[in-house]
């Protein structure tokens, strides 16, 4: 006779049982809040207070609470936040499958509702899968660069990251007193690594058990089931990582779209995310002789050729570019007009440069404009860059004239700019 699937019965894997559910529970519990915390800042450093230029998720009301000003030191602090978020979002993967692997049976159980806090429990459930589907499937499509999720990447993940995290915090809370009683029960019975294991009773009877009351022939213990959940994780951790490390670590990053693979030599020799001819900028669009940059604040507007620019005070930082995928470049000698300088051509004193409006040529994709806070144009290492390395930009580094800031994501460091435009936003 079929069993339904709402009968243990039917789940007859020995590993299941609170032990391995509640290692897997821990690492994710870790996880997933670390994720959480470098996912806000990664939605603050796009300076979504700067509306409506920057601000991708206009509806986010109460939800943008925390916003702040990014700052611009220490200057690889993109770096490090964005690094974690997306490597140790992948390296999660086989926990969060394995510990949904681990809790199918709960999915199934009737009736659906015994108590108001059991309607609650299986509420949150049903938010916390769907969400963590949800938010790991668009993160590893944006960092693949697949697009193919309806809408927008930034929406998607912005609001489905709170519904998941209020759903994991309703989660936790509910299941606490279940799982405190799980884990002294593991301690008095020394643990259940071994299996078969024990057919249980259930803690009570609004906690059935996990563990199959006619098991399997089990061909590896929990432990072993634990060894290869952690090996999934470690090999996609030294697959992806290196995308956003310096040196030779970069050559294992084989499955990341700006890891592994050779980004080309000299001094451009580094990672781009889009080209000049995926953008629709033509060579006509660049030539050093057609190409003016106009810039305008309360003083007027200036417009300046190249040749101009590199006839200003001409200053250099070192500094890496990081974009919201997960990938980095080294630090690179950046040449060109410090921001600051450019406002005060058209009317502030350096140390009174307000945020500025970043227009480019680019006719495709996000981001054609951008926005910088006042503490980002006031920074001495904020540049319009003309030289990169020791050389001019190349077409894809943004030929004629890019932004580089400190800190700042990769969008934001806007490429082939065409106007600046300075004054409060």
């Amino acid at each position: 006779m079929a069993r339904s699937p709402s009968s243990l019965a039917l789940w007859r894997s020995p590993l299941r049982g609170p032990w391995f559910t509640s290692v897997l529970g821990v690492v994710l519990l870790a996880g997933i809040t670390v994720l959480f915390v470098t996912g806000l800042l990664s939605y603050a450093a796009y300076n979504p207070g700067l509306s409506p230029v920057n601000d991708k998720t206009p509806d986010k009301g109460v939800l943008g609470f925390y916003l702040f000003a990014w700052p611009t030191d220490p200057p690889w602090l993109y770096r490090l936040s964005q690094g974690v978020h997306v490597t140790l979002g992948i390296t999660l993967i086989p926990v969060l499958l394995a510990k949904l692997w681990s809790v199918v049976p709960r999915l199934f159980q009737l009736p659906p509702a015994r108590s108001l806090a059991h309607a609650l429990e299986r509420l949150s459930l049903l938010l916390l899968v769907g969400g963590a589907l949800l938010e790991f499937v668009t993160g590893v499509l944006n960092v693949q660069l697949d697009y193919v999720f309806p809408g927008s990447f930034y929406p998607l993940h912005f609001y489905g990251a709170w519904v998941f995290f209020a759903a994991f915090v309703a989660h936790v809370v509910l299941r606490a007193p279940a799982a405190v009683r799980n884990l002294r029960r593991l301690r008095e019975e020394g643990g259940q690594d071994a299996v078969p294991a024990p057919v249980l009773p259930p803690v009570s009877a609004a906690e059935p058990s996990l563990v199959s009351p006619a098991p399997a022939e089990p061909t590896v213990s929990r432990r072993g089931a634990l060894g290869l959940v952690g090996g999934g994780s470690l090999l996609l951790l030294a697959t992806t990582a290196g995308q956003n490390v310096d040196g030779p670590l970069r050559a294992t990053a084989v499955l990341a779209p700006h890891g592994g693979a050779e980004p080309g030599s000299g001094p451009g020799g580094f990672q781009i995310n889009k080209t000049a001819t995926s953008r629709g900028i033509g060579a006509a669009e660049t030539d050093e002789e057609a190409w003016r940059l106009t810039v305008a604040g309360p003083g007027g507007i200036v417009r300046l050729g190249r040749g101009e620019l590199l006839r200003l005070p001409l200053h250099s930082a070192a500094l890496p570019i990081a974009c919201v995928e997960g990938w980095s470049t080294s630090d690179q000698w950046w040449r060109g007009v410090r921001l600051r300088d450019l406002a005060a051509l058209v009317g502030y004193e350096a140390g009174a440069a307000p945020d500025v409006l970043v227009e480019s040529l680019q006719r495709r994709g996000a981001f054609r404009n951008s926005a910088l806070r006042a503490n980002q144009v006031r920074d001495a290492r904020s540049l319009l860059a003309l030289d990169v390395n020791g050389e001019p930009l190349t077409p894809d580094h943004g030929y004629p004239a890019r932004i580089i800031v400190p800190a700042a994501p990769g969008v934001l460091n806007t490429k082939w700019v065409a106007r600046m435009t300075f004054g409060d936003l």
